[in-house]
């Protein structure tokens, strides 16, 4: 048994090491591009060094458990050798998931239930990404034919196998073994080979005007208000957080003195105290990433430079969602793309079951995760509902539509703190708790307008995928493939004019 001070202490001295190791690579990113910069050095070197400070800094942050993340990498590139293209996304990605599960068992029900022992899953959660990523565009690249491809997967399509240096490099780089985000790998290998910067503007007759930077541009504005973002991010949590816990929701106490409206309330700040936690880990991976000068997406049409290409979050957004679909819009994009494109595209039937239970798996064994997932659905598909059926008749009238937002985004919040409770709690009990104190009202509520309004039919069986596809994960991909900076990505004899032909097919669907 742990004494609580205990484990309060162990848990302190893990988030301290976190963030040391994570400026300590903020620190090594600078100085990457600075001194071994692909001007100066050759790639071979760059992607040695990055691949052994990512390992050091894994080795520093979790110890031996840090050898997990070279065998689960080590041995899903053996896979993609013996197995070969045809086949080996499947093996890759039965492997990489069992192996992170496994993990996952170990450290919560053999080891200790909660956050106490190392949680070296987390680095793993975005290897397995990684893996299975790379996987299925190896396969999309070197087996299917390019007419089948999608114009994202044909854009993301690698035609050439990486050596294992490369492969090492992607999963453990130093910029995003601790915290991710993930990245294509077309576009990580871009970044190390150190291609040049090319630029897309749509012109007024609709033509495209590829221009080539000769010069790479500076991230230091860009880091530099993502660093201050953390510092605030940093002093809420430190301040605000342990003010507001989660756990106080399904305090008997609270729960038979307070009022129903006091008791919302609490549950909308408590939750949204416990957001900036992921603001700060993400978005100093970010800021680490594009200090080494990876993550350039491109300018907008006043010519800025935009470092979002692998951004994990968009903040405003998130907190002024007016609707279920504009939350998941802006949190964890990458893992929702990930989604979409090793399951929700690639499914044969079921496409959006497969893909929550999917997302529930990669999170983890909690049942809070699990819980929170079937309620998920249970709100998207009710949010959805309402969006079709009632959203129109408020948008005529500019004071109307005031009205209207302000309504949906109070009810979106209430839903979304509604939902991740579980996530929070993680036990069966707890979460439980939670919801018979508030009846069960939400899930009530959202299976009567799912009986009520009905959702729209999906087109065509042959545009199954684009008709029924989320609508947080299509909007996400067409920004990608709108706005993201087409690098030069290709690993072979494809030259850069195919690659934009195949941006431009993406930009007309």
């Amino acid at each position: 048994l742990i004494h609580p001070c205990e484990r309060s202490s162990f848990l302190f001295f893990m988030q301290v090491n976190f963030v040391v190791c994570q400026l300590f690579a903020l620190l090594a990113a600078i100085w990457f591009r600075t001194y071994l910069h692909s001007s100066k050095t050759s790639p071979f070197i760059r992607h040695v060094v990055a691949t052994l400070l990512g390992l050091y800094l894994a080795l520093f942050c979790f110890g031996w458990y840090a050898l997990h993340f070279v065998i689960q990498s080590g041995i899903s590139y053996y896979i993609m050798i013996i197995i070969g293209v045809e086949n080996m996304h499947k093996y890759c990605f039965v492997f990489a998931l069992g192996y992170l599960t496994v993990c996952q068992i170990t450290r919560v029900y053999i080891f200790d239930y909660g956050q106490y022992s190392a949680d070296f899953s987390g680095p793993m959660m975005i290897i397995t990404q990684k893996i299975t990523s790379l996987a299925f565009e190896i396969h999309d690249g070197m087996f299917r034919k390019n007419e089948d491809l999608t114009p994202s997967q044909r854009c993301l399509a690698v035609r050439r196998m990486p050596s294992l240096l490369e492969y090492l490099s992607y999963n453990c780089n130093f910029m995003g073994i601790l915290a991710g985000p993930l990245c294509s790998y077309k576009d990580y290998i871009t970044f190390i080979e150190g291609r040049s910067y090319q630029l897309q503007q749509s012109e007024a007759n609709g033509k495209e005007d590829t221009k080539y930077e000769q010069t790479d541009p500076s991230p230091n504005i860009a880091v530099a208000q993502k660093l201050l973002i953390c510092g605030l991010s940093l002093l809420f949590h430190m301040t605000i957080t342990k003010t507001l816990p989660v756990e106080y929701n399904i305090d008997d106490n609270f729960r038979a003195t307070a009022s129903w409206p006091v008791r919302f309330f609490y549950l909308y700040v408590s939750l949204m105290a416990a957001r900036p936690k992921y603001y700060f880990a993400w978005t100093l991976a970010d800021a680490i990433n594009n200090a080494a000068g990876f993550g350039f997406r491109g300018y907008d049409k006043n010519g800025v430079t935009r470092w979002d290409l692998i951004s994990n979050l968009r903040i405003q957004q998130i907190e002024f969602s007016t609707s279920f679909k504009m939350f998941l819009d802006n949190w964890n994009i990458q893992t929702a793309l990930w989604l979409k494109r090793v399951c929700y595209e690639r499914a044969t039937f079921s496409p959006t079951i497969q893909t929550f239970i999917l997302s529930a798996i990669w999170h983890g064994v909690y049942p809070g995760y699990y819980l929170t997932f079937l309620t998920g659905v249970l709100m998207t598909l009710a949010a959805r509902a309402i969006r079709n059926n009632i959203r129109h008749y408020f948008v005529e009238s500019p004071a109307v539509k005031l009205c209207y937002d302000i309504v949906t985004w109070m009810a979106t919040q209430a839903a979304i703190s509604y939902t991740v409770v579980p996530f929070v709690l993680l036990s069966v009990k707890p979460s439980f708790t939670f919801y018979s104190s508030c009846y069960f009202c939400l899930h009530i509520a959202s299976i009567l307008v799912l009986l009520i309004f009905p959702l729209k039919r999906t087109q065509k069986e042959s545009k199954k995928h684009e008709s029924v596809q989320p609508v947080w994960s299509r909007k996400l991909e067409e920004e990608s493939l709108l706005q993201k900076n087409n690098y030069s990505t290709t690993n072979n004899s494809f030259s850069q004019k195919q690659e934009i032909t195949c941006r431009s097919q993406a930009l007309k669907q």
